[in-house]
């Protein structure tokens, strides 16, 4: 969730009042930040992930299963057994913004060896052993799933929302789901309520069955629903976004200019990776016709005033916005990226040029000055004072607070920690197995981008418009998505496949180090004058490859692995990976949103109504529990039936919670 300042919390009023104070001081921050690292080279590509894990309670008697409000004990206990040397060995846990979520990053990044692949499943498999461990009920465990907010009263303990008198003001859901043990997410719930003048207002097109009513209109009170619209699920707080759970991968580079490179080239396999880890498709209790979260978290978090959204003239806002805060990215910043940059860019003329005049280039001053048209949403009173020349927390109150698909990071303050980019898209996956593999994935990607100095460029409004289509109902094997004919640097051909041997490079990265000795030049020498270069591809196609189209990351991948010191056990990992990845790809293996979809209309409660009653949602995550522990297998959602490697709870950790448990 971004920057956890501690201290008094501020009112809307009063953090509108200083949001100028905020922005002036955050940029200076920025720009001594920037001088102190803008030299640093030669760190090493380490690499870590986040998990989150939702707590369930399960009522048996009552086929119910429920979102459990337990998320600060358990951080408390695990804080405590950490304190006696009995915690989770190289795991840091963190709250996140519902009181029934944690949060699983590794303890100390995995480095650039090859080997370390291995490292990425056993450390995720620890995290969920140990928290699994902890539980002191035998109805209740952790999931690391997108979402479960199936029904009506989805909380344990059951608490009714209060619409007229609640943070949120919501009709659904209560305050006690939003974590208590730090007030910046209650802040911030209120604050963007406030901010925006009205609730946040997030409709979902319902999933027309064949006994879906039509027009499909709810039973809602009259006030506080006006934004509810005909044939869509309506939500109206930010905790129907933010109660979600994700997987974000954070890459360091070598240096500054490498970190520009590699936020540019991920950015147009966000959608790709969208596609391929669809886990939403029901919110509140209906079937949506959607598999993703991405538009729901945007439209949670959008706290534009109807000024800036462009419904009414501009009077006393500053910009119109063409986006909520969390959203895709809106511009590349590396050289050849600019050329692709083809939509408007709103940005703050006063920033832009006092970064301009503080040294910063014209790249990413643009850049930042766009982030900085937002107000900060979450402030505290100890906090307006602050060191400019050794602190951050003013910049990192508004760059933590534009969640974007892609995440570009200083170092932080005080810190041994270099450039990165942070991977922001994929939905948490059901399995250590699958989570996994995603995160290796991704950095595999990155490595590969490096090596052959692959172009994946597109233009901007070509990404925003993949996103669109990433989040349809089976985008996976039913959409087409914008991309290069060409991914090579160095050859002419739309299939690059002739071209990878000649693309290696002497990186470091070619030999499993840490890419010290890699120089980056333009990856593209021709200005994209034309679409010429573009294609529509399915996502099969992107990932593994059509003979007359285009290679296929997979066996850009593949060949990597050809060319560098990696040992048997090591590619039998990762090649296990690729092959999820590439039957989630072709349809062999289903999305977990399409799993999802199946469960639901196989089950003998299922009306074809577009409803998930209480006992479809208890079955599911039954269901659910059993596959991430490895009761059961389904070979056509996960290669071979995987869900889990060896279970790795300490012993120590194993007693105490057996003696509490019986106490």
């Amino acid at each position: 969730m971004g920057l956890l300042s501690v201290g008094t919390p501020l009112s809307w009023a009063e953090t509108k009042y200083y949001a100028n104070h905020v922005r002036h001081h955050g940029i200076e921050q920025f720009i001594n930040l920037y001088h102190r690292n803008k030299e640093r080279t030669n760190d090493c590509l380490y690499f870590g992930d986040e998990v989150e894990y939702t707590f369930v309670k399960f009522d048996d008697a009552n086929r119910t299963a429920r979102v459990c409000l337990k998320a600060r004990y358990y951080l408390e206990k695990l804080a405590d057994l950490e304190k006696k040397g009995m915690g989770c060995e190289d795991v840091i846990w963190a709250q996140e913004y519902a009181s029934y979520v944690i949060e699983g990053i590794p303890g100390n990044p995995f480095g650039a060896l090859s080997s370390h692949f291995k490292a990425v499943e056993d450390n995720m498999n620890r995290r969920r052993s140990h928290i699994q461990s902890l539980l002191e009920n035998y109805d209740e465990t952790v999931l690391s799933i997108t979402v479960l907010l199936g029904c009506p009263s989805f909380t344990y303990p059951e608490k009714p929302p209060l619409p007229t008198s609640s943070v949120s003001r919501s009709l659904f859901w209560p305050d006690e789901a939003i974590n208590n043990s730090h007030p910046r997410f209650k802040t911030l719930t209120r604050n963007i309520r406030e901010r925006r003048g009205k609730k946040v207002d997030i409709n979902v097109p319902i999933f027309v069955d064949v006994n879906t009513p039509q027009p499909w209109i709810e039973d809602l009170p009259t006030e506080g629903s006006t934004d509810a619209k005909p044939n869509h699920i309506y939500m109206d707080t930010v905790g129907f976004g933010s109660g979600m759970s994700c997987l974000q991968v954070t890459i360091q580079a070598n240096n500054l200019l490498e970190a520009r490179h590699l936020y540019d080239q991920l950015t147009p396999l966000a959608p790709i990776l969208m596609a391929l880890s669809a886990a939403s498709p029901i919110y509140r209790g209906y079937l949506a016709d959607i598999d993703h979260r991405w538009s729901v978290i945007s439209a949670s978090a959008d706290d534009r005033t109807a000024e800036e959204k462009g419904e009414v003239p501009l009077k006393t806002d500053r910009f119109m916005i063409n986006k909520s805060r969390y959203d895709s990215i809106d511009s590349y910043l590396s050289t050849e990226g600019s050329k692709y940059n083809d939509i408007p860019l709103v940005y703050d003329q006063e920033i832009f040029q006092r970064l301009r005049d503080g040294g910063i280039d014209d790249l990413l001053a643009k850049h930042f000055a766009h982030l900085f048209i937002r107000d900060p949403i979450s402030l505290f009173k100890e906090k307006l004072t602050s060191d400019d020349e050794n602190e951050t927390d003013h910049f990192e109150n508004i760059q933590s607070t534009n969640w974007q698909t892609m995440r570009f990071k200083p170092p932080p303050a005080n810190s041994q920690i270099g450039w990165r980019v942070e991977f922001r898209p994929t939905e948490c996956q059901l399995t250590d197995f699958e989570n996994a593999a995603f995160t290796v994935f991704v950095v595999m990607l990155t490595r590969v981008i490096l090596s052959y100095n692959l172009n994946m460029l597109i233009p901007i409004s070509k990404v925003d418009e993949n996103i669109k289509r990433a989040q349809k109902r089976d985008a996976v094997i039913t959409e087409r998505f914008y991309f290069r004919k060409s991914v090579s640097t160095s050859c002419s051909t739309p299939d690059a496949s002739a071209c990878i041997k000649k693309n290696q490079c002497s990186s470091s990265v070619i030999n499993g180090g840490d890419a010290s000795n890699t120089t980056l030049t333009s990856t593209s020498d021709q200005r994209p004058c034309s679409e010429s270069y573009l294609q529509e591809l399915s996502i099969d196609e992107i990932i593994n490859g059509h003979a007359d189209k285009f290679t296929g990351l997979i066996p850009f991948i593949l060949d990597y692995m050809d060319n560098i010191e990696i040992d048997v056990d090591t590619r039998c990992t990762v090649s296990r990976y690729l092959d999820l990845i590439s039957k989630r790809a072709s349809g062999k293996l289903q999305t977990t949103a399409r799993y999802i979809r199946n469960f639901v209309a196989n089950h003998p409660d299922y009306k074809k109504d577009s409803v998930v009653s209480q006992e479809i949602n208890y079955d599911l995550m039954k269901r659910f529990d059993q596959i991430s522990k490895g009761l059961i297998a389904c070979p056509d959602f996960l290669p071979d039936g995987k869900s889990k490697s060896k279970s790795s709870i300490p012993k120590a950790v194993l007693a105490a919670n057996s003696d509490q448990t019986k106490a």
